[in-house]
C-alpha cells in the first residue's frame, strides 16, 4: 500500500536543479527513504528521465560498506553519469559515509548532477552540511505522518483513526501493520534496536543506563517545564543518583539530535525575549513515546497536546511556549503580577498564532481558565483552543476560537477559520 506524501514531494520537485545539496533529515523510520527511492523516483520516471540516470547508494546497507570510502563512491557515481543529460544523485544515510562534506561539495561542481541526501542526525546533517556549503545546502524535513496521512491508509472512521494514531503514532510502518500486537512489538523493538542504540553509539555514551532513565523522565513528563538542572535535582531526591545538569544536558541534546525529542523555549510575549531555561520537550512521534512507557502512561490530554505540537511543526511553524503577565488585585486589594502561559506560540513568517491545549472544558470556570492568557496578549493575531470533543468551530465576541482536534487535524487550512 502506498501512503501519499504529497507536501514532502513537492517540496523536493520544486527544489529540482537548484545548484544545491537536497538533505532530507528526520527521525529514523519517518519515511526519507520511501520518499526518495520510491515516489520522488517515480515521479523522476512519469517525467521522462532514465532509469539509469538515478544513482541511488544505501550507505546503511552491509552490502554496500565498500562505498562509505569516499573515493570509492566519488569513482563509482562518476563512472555512472554517461552523458550530458540531467543525471540524480541519491545516497540514503549519508552520515554512514566519512568526509561526506568533500564527497558532496565534489558532486556541487558537476554541472548535470541533481543531488539528494538522507541523514538521521540534526547536528551532523542539519548544521554541517547547511553551514559547510554556505548556503549550498538546502534541507527538507521530514516527519512521521501526520493525522491526515495517517487517516488515508487507515480503514475505520475518524474517531478510530483517532484511537489508534494518539496510541501508536504515525511511523509508516506501523500505520501499516494490522493488529495492534504487531504495532507493540515493533514500536518496542525498534525504539530499543534502532533510536537507542544508535544514540548510544554515535554519542559514545558509557553509562546507558542513565539514558534510559532519563528519556523515562521526560515520557512521563511531556509537556511539562524542565531543565537539566530540575532534572539533576529529581534524580538524586527520587532515584537516589547523582547525575550531573551537564551530563543530563548532553543526554537530551543527544536525543534531539537524533529527533527523538524536540524541545519548545519559553517567549515572552511583552520583552520579546526568550527565556533560556526552563523549557518543554515533546516527542517526535508519540508511539515511540507511549512503547517506552510499555503502554502504561497514556493519558489522552497530554498526548492530545504532543500531538497539536508535532502537527504545527509538520505544517512548517517555529513553535515556542508563549509567557505573558497579568496584573490584578488579590483579596486583600493589593496589586500582584500573575506569569500566564500560552500552550503554544505558532510563527511562520508573517504568521502568528496563540494555541491553548484543552482536552475537555466542562465548566465556564474551565473555559474561563484557558481563554485567560489569550485574552492578555498584547497584540490581534489570532487566537485559538482546541479541544478533543468534535464541535462546531465557534468564535467569541472577544475573537477566541474553539474547534475539536480532528477539525484542527483534518484540515490543513484549519488555523485560517
Amino acid at each position: 500500500m502506498e501512503i501519499k506524501r504529497d507536501d514532502y514531494l513537492n517540496r523536493l520537485i520544486r527544489r529540482k536543479h537548484n545548484g544545491m545539496v537536497k538533505v532530507v533529515t528526520g527521525i529514523r523510520r519517518c519515511g526519507k527513504s520511501y520518499l526518495l527511492f520510491n515516489l520522488f523516483q517515480k515521479h523522476l520516471l512519469e517525467c521522462g528521465v532514465k532509469e539509469d540516470h538515478i544513482i541511488k547508494v544505501v550507505l546503511d546497507d552491509r552490502r554496500n560498506i565498500a562505498l562509505r570510502d569516499p573515493d570509492r563512491i566519488l569513482k563509482y557515481v562518476l563512472d555512472r553519469i554517461s552523458d550530458s543529460e540531467p543525471h540524480y544523485v541519491i545516497l540514503d544515510e549519508v552520515q554512514f559515509l566519512p568526509e561526506f562534506e568533500d564527497v558532496l561539495a565534489t558532486f556541487l561542481h558537476l554541472p548535470n548532477a541533481d543531488v539528494y541526501v538522507t541523514g538521521s542526525n540534526s547536528k551532523f546533517l542539519s548544521s554541517d552540511v547547511i553551514t559547510e556549503f554556505r548556503g549550498r545546502g538546502d534541507e527538507v524535513r521530514v516527519h512521521p505522518l501526520s493525522f491526515r496521512e495517517f487517516s488515508s491508509v487507515f480503514p475505520g472512521s475518524a474517531d478510530k483513526a483517532w484511537d489508534d494514531y494518539f496510541l501508536f503514532g504515525g511511523l509508516p510502518q506501523t500505520a501499516l501493520l494490522e493488529t495492534d500486537e504487531q504495532k507493540i512489538g515493533f514500536l518496542q523493538s525498534v525504539f530499543q534496536r534502532v533510536y537507542l542504540s544508535d544514540i548510544v553509539e554515535r554519542h559514545r555514551i558509557s553509562r546507558p543506563a542513565e539514558l534510559d532513565e532519563l528519556i523515562d523522565v521526560l515520557a512521563s513528563s511531556v509537556g511539562s517545564l524542565t531543565s537539566p538542572l530540575k532534572l539533576a535535582k529529581t534524580f538524586q531526591s527520587v532515584k537516589k543518583r547523582n547525575i550531573t545538569d551537564k551530563t543530563l544536558k548532553r543526554y537530551i541534546d543527544s536525543l534531539t539530535d537524533a529527533f527523538l525529542i524536540s524541545r519548545a523555549s519559553r517567549y515572552d510575549l511583552k520583552r520579546r525575549r526568550y527565556i533560556a531555561s526552563p523549557a518543554k520537550y515533546y516527542f517526535e512521534d508519540v508511539g515511540l513515546r507511549n512503547a517506552r512507557l510499555g503502554f502504561r502512561q497514556t493519558e489522552e490530554n497530554h498526548i492530545m497536546e504532543n500531538i497539536i505540537y508535532n502537527e504545527l511543526r509538520i505544517r512548517g511553524y517555529q513553535v515556542d511556549v508563549g509567557i505573558v503577565e497579568q496584573f490584578g488585585k488579590d483579596d486583600r486589594n493589593k496589586s500582584i503580577r500573575r506569569q500566564l502561559e500560552i500552550d503554544f506560540v505558532a510563527a511562520r513568517g508573517s504568521e502568528k498564532y496563540y494555541i491553548q491545549s484543552a482536552f475537555e472544558m466542562p465548566t465556564r470556570e474551565k473555559s474561563e481558565q484557558e481563554q485567560r492568557p489569550l485574552r492578555a496578549v498584547p497584540d490581534s493575531f489570532k487566537k485559538i483552543v482546541i479541544v478533543k470533543n468534535d464541535i462546531r468551530v465557534r468564535r467569541n465576541e472577544e475573537g477566541i476560537v474553539t474547534m475539536g482536534v480532528l477539525r484542527f487535524l483534518s484540515d490543513e487550512n484549519s488555523l485560517n477559520v
